[in-house]
């Protein structure tokens, strides 16, 4: 689906919940897509971009940006805490700061870095034993333990089951963020980005309906 269609379709959705035009940011999910989709979607103007895992960031990112000005890079895949250097300073959003470890050593790089992304926590909305994220019984405790290491939280992120509702866990995690007084809202991909928007999404990470499917290499 073309990409000036997936932005036809937030709009319309935007609109429908009475929300302002251009408050939810489309995150083009650019993982395991190979590097011309990804370069004609640069090419339509886009500029914002996910990816899963650092390496392949990695492997991309750095060449693309100096062809094209004012990427918006941000990690949405679960990261490791001795990956957290490499990720800090490829990317300018990480979406799934999910335990106590991994946010002290955000902090303390961030003290020598002088600088740090934006951050989102992961809330495991579902209580998924094989799924990272913090559980919402512990989410305001985590939200206060990393606001007390002086880190920019901006919001929180799910992924729903992929077997229940996405609204219920999209409101669920609307409601920890208002007690939380957070704004961001990332949430909602290809399949359920309008429900997200109506809920209240800020970010929504949309790949195959924008790249198509994706392909791995294989090995």
């Amino acid at each position: 689906m073309p990409l000036t269609d997936i932005a036809e379709r937030i709009a319309a959705a935007e609109a429908g919940a009475g929300r302002p035009a251009g408050s939810v940011t489309l995150i083009a999910v650019s993982k395991v897509q190979p590097l011309e989709r990804i370069e004609a979607v640069l090419d339509e103007g886009h500029r914002v971009f996910g990816e899963n895992r650092v390496q392949e960031a990695a492997s991309k990112w750095p060449g693309f940006r100096e062809r094209f000005d004012g990427i918006d890079l941000h990690l949405i895949g679960p990261l490791q805490t001795n990956k957290a250097r490499q990720a800090m300073e490829l990317c300018d959003a990480i979406h799934s700061v999910d335990r106590p470890k991994l946010a002290r050593t955000i902090a303390r790089l961030a003290q020598e870095m002088g600088e740090c992304p934006d951050l989102f926590i992961q809330i495991n909305t579902g209580e998924e034993a094989q799924k990272a994220g913090v559980m919402p019984a512990d989410a305001d405790a985590f939200v206060a333990e990393c606001r007390d290491l002086d880190l920019p939280v901006r919001g929180l992120m799910c992924i729903p089951p992929i077997d229940e509702e996405p609204s219920l866990h999209f409101a669920l995690l609307a409601k920890i963020a208002k007690r939380n007084g957070l704004e961001g809202l990332s949430m909602g991909m290809s399949a359920d980005f309008e429900t997200a928007i109506a809920l209240g999404a800020t970010h929504v990470r949309v790949g195959s309906a924008i790249f198509g499917a994706r392909t791995p290499p294989a090995g």
